[in-house]
């Protein structure tokens, strides 16, 4: 910016610099390949630039011996000069692709969070509905929050007039009926995605969506229980409830014959029944160093690899290792001792009593957890945290000592996370980083990682 007030001399006498520096390159790269007499040249109208530049020459001299240069270069410089401008791209987006990998690779990365495991302190993929037509944002207002937020809008209408109804599947692939199918990200990539269907009197209703995006969320707020908040805990009682309220019928899908509970909802042909947004999870970066000079602490974000932690919550259904990054919190180092009490803590620092079904807390070498703030949230169980669910390998009753070389991770959602109650401790040799900033989406999470 400063070269705005440079005086014309100056301005001259650096950009002959610049020249001297090109020519030395053609010289030293091209002098054994080029006749005798063009080397003489070109060396003859190197010295007469350097010397005008040591007599402190004005600039109408300086630009007078830098066009001879320049036309003795175009003669000598091969592949050194002249460059097309498709070459400079390709060089510069060569470069800065090598220094992004470099940054990626030993630095800080980019990392998505995919489920909600970790929520309300991070965001996975969340929902959010829209009970009426006249409450969905306008287009205006959408594409703002496409920017904002990844908002990707979702609108069901119905085929024909009659009942919605939610067929209901008694299957690991979730309460209501999906299937894998194709698809691409920004509709290109190939990818997997999961189709939802509904059915609408007779007529089926198809929406994909990513894999890991809770449309259980959707169902609920939009079908099952209008007008309240989702809680996975109590989804599929509430499922089960309205089934026993309104009934069951029988239709075909995609050749199954499947259950479906009826809604009681009625609606006409081309009428909205289903609005929502499917948000994106929150988008950070995280510190690739830090773990290679110092040990993790308690209470830190905690992303490592699955590699090899042996456990059948570890292979995918034809049995083969995951080799993937999961982010959880860090509760346990080696030596420590873990357990989990009934109960949440009261004013006076002591702990309530509680049932073995709800949130518990969880104590680490015989004292409640601490070094992060939702451990203080889920020991109050506040601001959405729920406690620690007591199950698995930390259920009622049972301690779990952390062995050297090993590290212990749960979720903050204690009640929807799959973590080392299931399948055990994290190797230390896959520690691998450290969340750093949110930048994406533009919340309330946005900022330094907690």
């Amino acid at each position: 910016m400063f070269g705005l007030f440079q005086s014309q001399e100056k301005k001259m006498r650096e950009n002959a610099a610049n020249w001297l520096e090109l020519a030395d390159r053609v010289y030293h790269f091209r002098r054994d390949v080029l006749p005798a007499a063009q080397v003489a040249e070109l060396q003859s109208h190197m010295a007469a630039l350097r010397s005008l530049l040591k007599e402190k020459a004005g600039a109408e001299k300086l630009k007078l011996e830098i066009e001879a240069l320049e036309e003795v270069l175009r003669r000598t410089g091969g592949a050194v000069y002249p460059k097309s401008a498709l070459v400079e791209n390709v060089e510069f987006f060569l470069v800065a692709a090598i220094v992004i990998l470099g940054i990626r690779t030993y630095f800080v990365q980019p990392f998505k969070i995919p489920t909600n495991s970790m929520w309300p302190t991070y965001n996975g993929m969340t929902a959010e509905v829209f009970p009426t037509a006249a409450e969905e944002p306008s287009t205006l207002v959408e594409a703002g929050r496409a920017v904002a937020f990844g908002a990707w809008p979702h609108r069901l209408d119905a085929p024909v007039a009659g009942e919605v109804l939610i067929p209901f599947m008694e299957v690991e692939r979730g309460p209501v009926y999906n299937r894998k199918v194709p698809g691409r990200t920004w509709l290109v990539i190939p990818t997997e995605l999961r189709e939802y269907t509904l059915i609408v009197g007779d007529k089926p209703v198809s929406v994909k969506l990513p894999l890991d995006f809770d449309f259980n969320w959707v169902i609920s707020e939009g079908l099952v229980t209008p007008g309240r908040r989702y809680d996975n805990l109590t989804f599929v009682t509430q499922l089960l409830e309205l089934g026993r309220r309104n009934g069951v019928v029988e239709r075909t899908i995609n050749g199954e014959r499947v259950r479906c509970i009826r809604t009681g909802r009625t609606v006409r042909a081309g009428e909205r029944f289903l609005s929502f947004d499917e948000l994106t999870g929150d988008q950070l970066f995280v510190d690739r160093v830090s773990y290679h000079f110092v040990r993790p602490d308690v209470g830190q974000g905690f992303v490592f690899r699955t590699d090899h932690i042996d456990s059948i919550y570890m292979r995918d259904g034809a049995g083969n290792q995951l080799e993937q990054y999961y982010i959880k919190r860090l509760v346990g180092t080696p030596g420590d001792e873990l357990e989990i009490v009934a109960g949440k803590a009261t004013a006076d620092g002591n702990l309530s009593a509680g049932s073995a079904h709800s949130g518990g807390v969880l104590l680490r070498n015989g004292k409640p957890i601490e070094g992060a703030g939702a451990f203080a949230s889920n020991r109050d169980q506040k601001d959405g945290y729920r406690g620690y669910q007591s199950i698995g390998e930390l259920a009622p009753g049972k301690k779990l000592t952390v062995p050297k070389g090993r590290f212990l991770a749960l979720g903050d959602n204690s009640f929807n996370s799959q973590d080392g109650r299931y399948w055990g401790f994290v190797p230390g040799k896959d520690v691998a980083v450290r969340p750093l900033f949110i930048y994406f989406p533009f919340t309330k999470h946005w900022g330094p990682a907690k």
